[in-house]
């Protein structure tokens, strides 16, 4: 028998029983369905991640104190800081492959300005920085060269701090007071959004390094360093020449251990979506179950499938039919009604998967790998709980199955 003939036979015995027919491929609608939604999601939260991270920068390098050891037991990453000024310069001297450096002075205090007072984090950064991170001023500037060499008292805002403080007002030009150390505001950026970790990177106040060393932080240390490469594929060589210049400026002997850390772009991102695919993974292999729950349906109505067309099989056989025609015809129907099955289930998992990001704003999304993943599983369910009820009307005696009644 043709296969066009088969599929025509198997569909018309699928829409004889039509409610049958549909409750049988519910299972495999649902766990289709399910399994595309909660790999949709998974998708979606990667690809949000991976957006997260590339607003963090251009190919960034970070930077970050070592750890210390206490009685043989490390005390974690950024225990021990022995990060400097002088080497964010030796960087910018003797890297080859750095675009950008610039030091990073943190100093977390209350602005005061505009309409009230604002906790936030102040950032004391080098012009790099803005190359780096690929922050853009909204309005007016960010500063200058000349301002960090003259340790100014200027700020730039980030949204957060500009609408919390000056709320309908232009705070271009005013004073904003930073632990009672007044600075004039000469640019505001622009909208950044959260960071992987849920921090709302707008929340700071930018100024030169310089100032904010001397007038804000008053420590030696710097909690961080941020370089750029010149190109994406210089990444890796770059942070081998960080990790020389750095060992070399603070005297390590060959076989000691960094005092510091030098991370990319791409282990943040992969720090971050790791535990996003681990229950990626979770969430569609127990969305999978449903898929089994549905073939177990298919095989038992395939199984009375086979008991009420009895007769239709011993004629067949009777006339010419051979076991394996009986076969083939019988798996043909467990495989299409799973296979249509999936693709009303792909339909419902796509318009769930929509409806889900409407109203939670969730970023979803639908890669045609997980579609074809979902219906090739679904076409393979069919095959496999069809095998048993093909085989058992194919083994049938053709006298035998004539008599049944």
């Amino acid at each position: 028998m043709k296969a066009r003939v088969m599929v025509r036979v198997a569909a018309g015995s699928i829409l004889k029983n039509k409610l049958r027919s549909v409750l049988t491929m519910l299972g495999v609608i649902i766990g289709v369905g399910s399994v595309i939604l909660m790999i949709s999601v998974g998708a979606g939260a990667r690809s949000r991640i991976q957006e997260q991270v590339a607003r963090l920068g251009t190919n960034m390098i970070v930077i970050t104190p070592g750890s210390s050891r206490q009685g043989g037991v490390s005390q974690g990453a950024g225990s021990f800081n022995r990060l400097t000024l002088d080497d964010a310069d030796k960087l910018r001297r003797e890297g080859s492959l750095f675009s950008a450096v610039s030091p990073v002075v943190v100093a977390p205090s209350q602005a005061v300005g505009g309409t009230g007072n604002w906790r936030t984090v102040i950032n004391g950064v080098d012009v790099d920085f803005q190359a780096i991170r690929d922050w853009t001023v909204e309005s007016g500037r960010f500063f200058d060269e000349a301002d960090v060499r003259a340790s100014r008292k200027v700020a730039v805002l980030g949204q957060t701090v500009a609408s919390a403080l000056y709320s309908g007002q232009d705070p271009l030009g005013q004073e904003i007071r930073l632990r009672d150390v007044p600075f004039e505001i000469v640019g505001v950026l622009a909208r950044k959004g959260q960071t992987a970790n849920g921090s709302d990177q707008d929340d700071v106040v930018l100024a030169p390094y310089t100032t904010v060393h001397v007038r804000l932080a008053g420590r030696s240390f710097i909690p961080q360093i941020l370089a750029s490469a010149g190109r994406s594929a210089d990444i890796p060589a770059a942070q081998a020449d960080a990790r020389s210049i750095l060992r070399e400026s603070h005297r390590l002997a060959e076989g000691e251990a960094d005092d510091f850390t030098v991370r990319d772009q791409t282990d943040l991102a992969d720090t971050a979506t790791a535990t996003t695919e681990v229950m990626t993974l979770l969430l569609a292999a127990i969305a999978s179950i449903s898929l089994l729950v549905g073939g177990i349906g298919i095989m038992n109505i395939m199984l009375v499938s086979v008991a009420e067309r009895t007769r239709e099989i011993g004629i067949r056989l009777a006339v010419g039919a051979r076991g394996s025609d009986v076969l083939r015809q019988f798996l043909v129907e467990s495989t299409v009604m799973s296979l249509f099955g999936g693709v009303l289930g792909t339909g419902a998992g796509f318009g769930a998967a929509k409806i889900l990001s409407h109203l939670t704003g969730w970023s979803t999304v639908v890669s045609p790998g997980a579609v074809l993943l979902a219906l090739g599983f679904s076409a393979g369910v069919g095959i496999f709980f069809g095998l048993y009820p093909a085989r058992r009307a194919a083994s049938m005696h053709p006298i035998e199955a004539l008599r049944y009644e």
